[in-house]
C-alpha cells in the first residue's frame, strides 16, 4: 500500500494555470488558498487506452463542489478538459495513468481566511502520473476511532482538499499494521474507508452505505450501475460492523485501486460461505468497461 517513486515520472510536466512546468518547477503561491486553508476541490481520474474514464461525471462533481464552496472566477468546463488532454499529450501518456485534478479558490491579496481576499480567480492544477492501480489483490482494514465527518460539519458530497479527518484514520491504520482505516458515522454505522468507498456482499446481494457520511464516489456509482445492468441485486442502506465481519465478500472502490478485495477486518477473516464470487464477476465487468 505504500507507493514508491516511479522513475517514469522523473521529468513529467505539470499544468498550472495555462503553463506546463517540470515537476521540480511546478509551484503554487504561498498566498494560494490551498496553502492558506486547504481551500480547494479536487478529482482523481484514471486514463485507459487514451481515454479519461468517466470524465464527465468527475467534471460534474468538480464543478458542483466549486459551486457549493462559492468559488469565483471558475474556469470553463472546456478549459479544464483542454488542460487535461494538453497535459496528457505533453507527457505522452495514454494508459496506466492517474490524474490529480485540483481547483483552488486561487491566490489571496494578503494572508487570511476571508474569501473576499481572493480577487484573481481560481488556480487550476493538472498533475498526471504514470501510476497503475496502487492497491494489492487484497487488503486488511481496521476500524478507526476517527469518525467520518457529518454533514453538520463538512458535507462529504463536497470533494474538498481538507482531508485531515481521513489522514488521522490512515495514521491509525498505519500504526496498527493495516492497509486502510474503516471509518464509522456518529451512530457507529460503517461510512467508508479513509480513501475509498466500501461494499459488502451477503448471499448474492451487494450492499453499500448510504452516501450520507461517505463521498458518493464515481467508481462506487459505476459499480452500482453495473449491478443494475447485469441483474446483480444491489442496495444502499445503513450497515453495521457485524454485517461486514460476517459478509461473504467485502471490497473497496476508488480511482486509485479500482475494485479491491478486503480479506480481514479487525482481525476477522472475511469468509465466503456461499461459494460463488460476486466480486470476481464485478471485477470482470469493470475491467470490460475500462477497455471499451
Amino acid at each position: 500500500m505504500l507507493q514508491q517513486f516511479n522513475a517514469a515520472n522523473r521529468d513529467i510536466l505539470v499544468y498550472i494555470d495555462g503553463e506546463l512546468l517540470h515537476r521540480d518547477a511546478a509551484k503554487v503561491s504561498v498566498f494560494d488558498s490551498s496553502v492558506q486553508g486547504g481551500d480547494a476541490v479536487w478529482e482523481g481520474l484514471r486514463v485507459y487506452r487514451g481515454k479519461v474514464f468517466t470524465l464527465e461525471a468527475h467534471l460534474d462533481r468538480l464543478f458542483d463542489s466549486a459551486h457549493a464552496m462559492l468559488f469565483r472566477g471558475i474556469p470553463s468546463r472546456e478549459e479544464v478538459t483542454r488542460a487535461i488532454y494538453r497535459t496528457l499529450e505533453a507527457n505522452d501518456m495514454t494508459d496506466g495513468v492517474h490524474i490529480r485534478l485540483t481547483l483552488t479558490r486561487g491566490r489571496k491579496i494578503t494572508s487570511g481566511m476571508d474569501p473576499r481576499l481572493n480577487q484573481e480567480g481560481c488556480t487550476l492544477i493538472v498533475l498526471a502520473e504514470h501510476k497503475p492501480p496502487v492497491y494489492p489483490a487484497s487488503i486488511r482494514l481496521i476500524t478507526t476511532s476517527v469518525r467520518r465527518n457529518s454533514p453538520m460539519s463538512v458535507d462529504s458530497k463536497i470533494h474538498h482538499n481538507n482531508l485531515i479527518n481521513n489522514i488521522f484514520a490512515k495514521i491509525e491504520a498505519n500504526n496498527a499494521g493495516a492497509d486502510a482505516g474503516l471509518m464509522l458515522d456518529k451512530d457507529g454505522y460503517v461510512a467508508e474507508a479513509n480513501g475509498v468507498n466500501v461494499f459488502c456482499i451477503r448471499r448474492g446481494t451487494v450492499y453499500t452505505p448510504y452516501a450520507d457520511y461517505c463521498l458518493p464516489g464515481i467508481t462506487r456509482a459505476t459499480v452500482m450501475r453495473l449491478c443494475r445492468e447485469n441483474g446483480i441485486p444491489c442496495e444502499e442502506r445503513r450497515l453495521s460492523l457485524t454485517e461486514f465481519y460476517t459478509a461473504d465478500e467485502v471490497f473497496t472502490t476508488g480511482t486509485m485501486g479500482e475494485l479491491t478485495r478486503v480479506d480481514h477486518i479487525d482481525g476477522r477473516e472475511i469468509v465466503n460461505k456461499h461459494g460463488r464470487s460476486v466480486l470476481d464477476r464485478l471485477q470482470e465487468l469493470f475491467r470490460a468497461l475500462t477497455e471499451q
